[in-house]
């Protein structure tokens, strides 16, 4: 399996590659005491039975016995210590792979499948502490035992070498054989488990408007795709599996017989036919295995692949230098954006620059870019052309973890995660400040609300923010935004589910914002998040159709639309992508 990029030393850190080695000598070891049971059986049948010694069988029992507590232990040794590798392998890369599934939905239209990559984490890890790591580990020692089967006589060791060969043959077919249906298998897994998760999120509307009978019948084509793909699957694994257990096991038989030939010919003792019969079965049974868990080590080599170039695709790039916390300015030039896996141009040769302590209000109508504007400043969504800087630096010069900081967003769809009000508001600092949260609340004015919620900031909301109303979650999510006193704070859509006294809050916390000399720029169609801004741009197709201060462009609308009860060109209704 291939290294994965992000983590060189997952796999060639000093302890992972001696704990490896060490698990190779154990192996040299348990494989040499393998042949203590075929050792055994020859010095009973060759040694104690025609001298009928009870000290030789007193003494070579009580050393079988030894050998074999021995064998057992190394072998649970063996078996700890790669799990404990898998362990490891998952510590190391866990951080890595959650990024990665953090960061997939900013690059790909569909990036649901990122939760694949938790799955292949799991199946790498689990591959380490199953049966078919160890069968690898063994297969290099499969000539020692046709070496020993060739000293008690070459044609037992020629029948082992040919039984060899045609299991070989079979694992090779295994693996060509069970490739492509291992990664249909986890093409179609990945197609099941979005849409039952669409269904999911989705199960209001599903239930409101009469789908579920239609949502039901797109799911049984997928898991039904899913299913049948499983199927080739299991049939070409457990199918060969099958078939070399039975020619391993036919092949012990007919040594038996091989064996009693050469004993009638005088070609053998009586003590190498029960001893060449087990040590037979031991040489090829390595391979045996190896043929049962090939479809686990095909799917883990697979897991590994995906996971290398995962976390190779959505690696942050290394940062050189930690540059201050900005403070100063935004300055947006020549900006535009292609959403991630399209090709479509959603915002044009946008420029402005805002100092701090200003306020900007982006207007226009549906489908005008604003949010996809707002995304892009905040570093979702890379610019197609144009750059983003703040203090005079581009947003890919700061490191994500200092600039996140110093950012507040607040999304047009609000998502809170299952847990306390107080851990969302912190952004989930490890041991945040409770005086930054309740500053953060207060600032949002939302303080007093959350006061009264059945256990205050320790009220557990629930899965996506359920236990709130749609008000609540935005005025708790607002808060978040402005965790931290943030220098920038990006709000799509604020008001969208805000009374007039969340509005008031809402302008208040703006103006809170402008006063400590941080910057706001909020996208919005209700007049009631524009208050507090002193800034006004309006777009249309996804470009700046006008920029200027709110003062002028309010005059210079209303001397363009003197007629009572004419619509203001910066309060048009409707939604933007």
């Amino acid at each position: 399996m291939r290294d994965p990029v992000v983590s060189p030393e997952a796999m060639h850190s000093s302890p992972l590659r001696k704990a490896l080695f060490g698990v190779g000598l154990v192996s040299g070891v348990l494989n040499v005491l393998m042949l203590t049971g075929s050792f055994y059986m020859l010095e009973i049948y060759d040694r104690v039975v025609p001298s009928r010694s009870l000290p030789t069988l007193a003494g070579l029992s009580i050393l079988v016995t030894v050998l074999f507590a021995f064998q057992g232990f190394l072998d649970f040794l063996r078996s700890r210590v790669l799990a404990y590798i898998g362990a490891s392998i998952d510590q190391k890369l866990s951080d890595s792979v959650f990024r990665a599934v953090l960061k997939l939905p900013l690059m790909k239209a569909n990036g649901g499948e990122g939760l694949l990559a938790l799955r292949d984490l799991d199946q790498v890890r689990g591959f380490f502490g199953g049966t078919g790591l160890p069968a690898i580990f063994d297969l290099p020692w499969v000539p020692l035992y046709l070496a020993v089967c060739y000293l008690f006589h070459p044609w037992i060791g020629f029948a082992a070498s040919a039984a060899g060969i045609v299991l070989f043959g079979v694992t090779l077919i295994t693996e060509f054989g069970s490739r492509s249906a291992t990664r249909d298998l986890a093409r179609h897994g990945t197609q099941r488990f979005a849409f039952a998760e669409a269904g999911r999120r989705n199960a209001e509307v599903v239930r409101a408007m009469g789908m579920a009978n239609a949502l039901t019948a797109n799911w049984r084509a997928n898991n039904d795709a899913y299913v049948a793909a499983q199927l080739r699957a299991s049939m070409v694994s457990s199918g060969f599996g099958s078939l070399a257990r039975t020619f391993r096991m036919l092949l012990q038989s007919l040594v038996l017989g091989l064996g009693a030939l050469l004993v009638i010919y005088d070609q053998a003792t009586a003590g190498i036919i029960i001893a060449a019969s087990i040590l037979t079965a031991r040489a090829l049974g390595p391979l045996d295995l190896a043929i049962a868990n090939w479809r686990t080590f095909v799917g883990a080599r697979e897991s590994w692949h995906r996971l290398s170039e995962l976390i190779a695709a959505t690696r942050e790039p290394p940062q050189s230098l930690r540059l201050p916390a900005p403070c100063r300015d935004i300055a947006i030039e020549n900006l535009s954006v292609v959403p991630p896996g399209e090709q479509r141009v959603v915002v044009r040769e946008i420029g402005f620059l805002l100092k701090a302590g200003s306020a900007l209000g982006v207007v226009g109508p549906n489908a005008s870019g604003k949010t996809s504007l707002l995304k892009s400043i905040v570093g979702l969504w890379p610019p197609l052309r144009g750059t983003i800087r703040i203090d005079g630096a581009t947003l890919d010069q700061y490191s994500p973890d200092l600039l996140g900081s110093r950012i507040g967003y607040l999304p047009q769809d609000v998502e809170l995660f299952s847990d306390t009000v107080a851990r969302n508001i912190a952004r989930f600092e490890l041991d945040p400040d409770p005086q930054k949260v309740i500053a953060a609340a207060e600032a949002a004015g939302v303080h007093e609300l959350i006061k009264h919620l059945p256990n205050g900031y320790e009220t557990q909301i629930g899965r996506g923010g359920h236990a709130l109303s749609a008000g609540q979650r935005q005025r708790v999510a607002l808060a978040r935004a402005l965790y931290g006193d943030p220098f920038l704070v990006v709000l799509d859509e604020p008001n969208s589910n805000l009374d007039a006294e969340g509005e008031q809050a809402l302008t208040q916390a703006l103006l809170g914002v402008r006063a400590r000399g941080g910057i706001v720029i909020v996208a919005a169609h209700r007049l009631g998040a524009l208050h507090a801004v002193d800034w006004i741009l309006v777009m249309q197709n996804g470009a700046k159709q006008s920029f200027g201060r709110k003062s002028e462009l309010l005059a210079a609308s209303a001397r363009a639309n003197p007629a009572p009860g004419a619509v203001h060109p910066i309060s048009a209704r409707g939604t933007q992508r």
